[in-house]
Order: structure tokens, then sequence, then C-alpha cells
């Protein structure tokens, strides 16, 4: 295990949860730190007393700060832009920079969408997936993710050959700004969200939106656990499905790796995932009539056994090498699979962040600023 210590935070509208890691385990309890978001002042001052006192629990002498922060941001840098839960931050912050010069360690910030899919493809699902692979015998292995979580909003990170892809201004795997499939006038955020969830099943159901419960009840209703209008609630998970699986579809033509998906809307997976993995084996229809595959790929509900087992066992065959006669594996089903965080969502961010910090010291990458 590697015995470099992390020190990171977890920034939320309203509190500051600030810890340390060592490999992928915790080394200091939590601090919470209130945020002040709207009064940039404070809000540093807590900041920087929430790392002092980390520091000082801290098994060993901190070797980087690493933590996921709202955007907008150019990351690389460590400036923040103008953000809308923390009204404080205008103009531009250098956290970054305050940050290393303030305790003289490297300092990485990123979205949390990004750490999310890192910290899945770091020590979470990308590695299960692969680890099933193995031990199944199967030559094939997957190297490229795309995390998704669903929740307040709909973010996305792209992880691509052990690399976090950011893009050059720090907005790649922006998921949540592509066109809403029922409503092209919308972005698909507003299909992909608590509130999405709680809007379809108002109208389903034929109540105000006002009135609608939280996604949580709502899917103890989908699933008889709760009273409440069950068809409504089926309908709003099935729907957010669909929906989400719309916008896979894109960014899956791209990208071509595994999908995890995190954030508190994936705990009723069960009721999203088939309409998700059904949108992404939709078809097109030629203008002649024909129906064409929107993915080359054929997509796996990894948390369906059938499913799964089919996955792993793919088509493999054994070759025979041209001229030379040797033989070679070969597996002939072309497949993705998407499936659930191995880590949860905050675990996984946490894990992202000082997994881009170790990868990042051990190339000697600069810090923010």
């Amino acid at each position: 295990m590697n015995q470099t210590v992390i020190m990171t935070l977890d920034a939320g509208g309203t509190s500051f949860r600030f810890s340390a890691f060592r490999g992928n385990q915790s080394v200091t309890p939590v601090i919470t730190m209130p945020s002040n978001g709207d009064n940039l002042e404070i809000c540093l001052a807590n900041i920087i007393r929430g790392f002092e006192q980390i520091r000082e629990l801290c098994p060993a002498k901190p070797a980087a700060i690493s933590f996921a922060f709202p955007a907008p941001a150019d990351y690389p840098r460590g400036i923040i832009g103008d953000l809308h839960n923390l009204p404080g931050f205008r103009g531009g912050v250098a956290l970054g920079p305050m940050l290393r010069e303030r305790f003289q360690v490297p300092v990485f910030i990123n979205n949390d969408g990004d750490l999310f899919a890192y910290g899945e493809a770091s020590a979470g699902f990308l590695p299960y997936v692969n680890g099933l692979l193995e031990a199944a015998g199967s030559p094939k292995r997957y190297r490229n993710l795309f995390g998704i979580t669903l929740g307040t909003g709909f973010g996305g990170g792209i992880v691509r050959n052990g690399d976090l892809f950011l893009g050059d201004n720090s907005m790649a795997g922006e998921i949540w700004q592509l066109r809403h499939k029922r409503n092209p006038h919308m972005n698909v955020e507003e299909g992909a969200s608590i509130r999405a969830v709680r809007r379809v099943y108002a109208e389903e159901a034929g109540i105000p939106v006002a009135q609608a419960p939280d996604p949580r009840v709502i899917a103890q209703i989908a699933s008889g656990e709760a009273h409440g209008e069950r068809m409504a609630a089926e309908e709003a998970y099935r729907r957010m499905g669909e929906v989400v699986g719309d916008a896979l579809v894109s960014a899956l033509a791209l990208v071509d790796g595994l999908v995890v998906v995190g954030g508190g809307l994936s705990n009723a997976h069960q009721l999203f995932l088939p309409a998700l993995v059904q949108e992404l084996n939709s078809t097109y229809v030629s203008p002649e009539g024909v129906p064409r595959r929107r993915l080359e790929t054929e997509v796996f509900n990894l948390e369906d056994e059938s499913q799964l087992s089919k996955f792993v066992g793919g088509n493999t065959c054994e070759l025979t090498v041209p001229l030379g006669g040797g033989k070679i594996r070969y597996d002939r089903l072309s497949r993705l699979g998407v499936g659930i965080t191995r880590l949860g969502t905050s675990q996984a961010i946490a894990l992202g962040a000082c997994a881009f910090a170790l990868r990042a010291l051990s190339r000697g990458a600069e810090s923010s600023g």
C-alpha cells in the first residue's frame, strides 16, 4: 500500500468536510467547517483552518492537497470562477495557489464528477469488472471509463487509459449539457436529476410538483414499500433511465468505455437501469427503413445476473496466426457494460482525489498555479 498521505476536502454548498487518506484508507477523522459561501474572506479562512486541523492529525507529513471543488474553474491552475452555490467566489479566486503557498505542498483541484470517475477507475468499478474477466479466463480488459452522477445535477467524468481527461477548458465530460431527448429545447439534466424524478411523478400522478415526495420515497412507492401512485413512480424512474441512456449513447460513441453510475439516485438503479440499457441498445432507421444500432457495441446491465454472466463469458475463440502457425485467443463479442458505484459516491471522489495526486506526484507534475 502506498504510504503517502494526501489531505482532501468534500466541498458542499453549506459545509466543508476535511480528511486525509493513505492508500485507500482514511487516516484521520472528518473535520467539518461551515462553508460561509457568501463571504469569501470567512470561506477561505475556514478552508485554511480545516486543512490546518487535519494536518495536525495526520500520522505523517502530507505530501499534497487534492480535492473536488465546484465549477466553473481553471482546474489545472487552481483558479475558481463564479460559483452559484458559493456566491462569495466572483471574478476568479486563486484557491490552489493560495493553499500551495500556505501549506508548502502541491495542490490539485478537480471537478467532483471527474474525481468520481477517477476513483472508480482506480479502485472501484473498473478493477472490479476486469477482475471478473480475469477470473473467467477472458482475454478482454477495459481501460476507459465514463462516470456519471445522478442527484441534484447530472455530472460526468472521463478516464482514458489511466488518465483523467479534462479538456482544454476543464469542461470535458460535461454530459449535462447535451440535449434532453424528450424536450430538445432543454438540457438533459432537466430529465436526469432529483427535480426531474419529482416533476415526472407529479405529472403522472396529477399533483403539483411542490407536493411530490423526494426520490427516495418515490422509489419506495415504485417498489410497493410506501403508499402513493405506483405507476407514476415507476414511470418517473423509467423515463429518467431513457433520457440518461440517450445522452450516454452520444458519449459512448466517442469514449467507447464502461459506464459507472453514482450519486444519490443510483440507490434506485433497479428502477432505471433497464430503461437506460435498452436505450443504449436502441436503433436508428436508415432512409430505406432498415434499423441500425446506435452503438456498434452491445451494452449489458452489469447489475443483472444473467446479463453479467453473458458479458463476462464473452465469445472467445482461438485463431491461428497466418503463415506463422501460432495461436492467439480472440473475443468476438464487442461489448460495453453499465453498473453502479462499487465504492460509494463520496468515497470514490475522495479516493479519486488521492489517486490523481499520487499519479501527478509520480510524474513530477506541477500543482495548481
